[in-house]
């Protein structure tokens, strides 16, 4: 399947409205109406640029890589995070996901130090196979309020390091944003 590289500035309209209803589809609320693909978690994914399969109006597969800064040891690493890696329902599980994140890879190691993301269950046996691996050392966030630790999410975030040197004994530390901050 081809894929179709854009920024968010390019999606226009019916683009950001496709996008948005592929991510409503692939990543539904619970019965009580819990979960399901927010509007802080959509805003994540803007702003950088966007890895779709299908029509850009309408696409059945998706990834965003939106650049952040993560501090480690003392250094702000310009960071390509991966945000909002979606397939269309009935087409899960069938390679798309790895055709999109090959893309991504290509993107991360062309343009960032290192890639992040923040990996569901459900989807980390495909990023671990794809070489990305579990951040072991601890995980915190830079907050209003200062570094704030974020245990609950370690085992979930997963780095791809490009020229970034990484120790696991100190800190990875996202930047501040509305939502979920990993």
């Amino acid at each position: 399947m081809r894929l179709t590289v854009l920024p968010t500035a390019d999606l226009g309209r019916d683009g950001l409205r496709g996008l948005r209803a592929l991510l409503d589809a692939a990543f539904p609320a619970d019965a009580d109406g819990t979960g399901g693909f927010d509007d802080a978690s959509f805003d994540h994914a803007l702003g950088g640029v966007h890895v779709l399969a299908g029509p850009v109006h309408d696409p059945v597969g998706h990834a965003a890589v939106v650049g952040r800064r993560l501090l480690h040891d003392g250094v702000a690493l310009r960071t390509g995070y991966v945000e909002a890696v979606a397939v269309r329902p009935g087409l899960q599980g069938g390679g798309l996901g790895g055709l999109l994140m090959a893309e991504v890879d290509r993107i991360v190691r062309g343009g960032y130090r290192l890639g992040a993301l923040g990996a569901a269950a459900r989807a980390a046996r495909l990023y671990r196979r794809l070489g990305w691996e579990p951040w072991r050392g601890p995980l915190a966030a830079l907050t209003p309020d200062g570094i704030v630790d974020t245990p609950d999410e370690r085992g979930s975030v997963h780095v791809l390091p490009v020229d970034a040197s990484l120790d696991p004994t100190h800190a990875l530390v996202c930047d501040w944003r509305d939502g979920e901050l990993w």
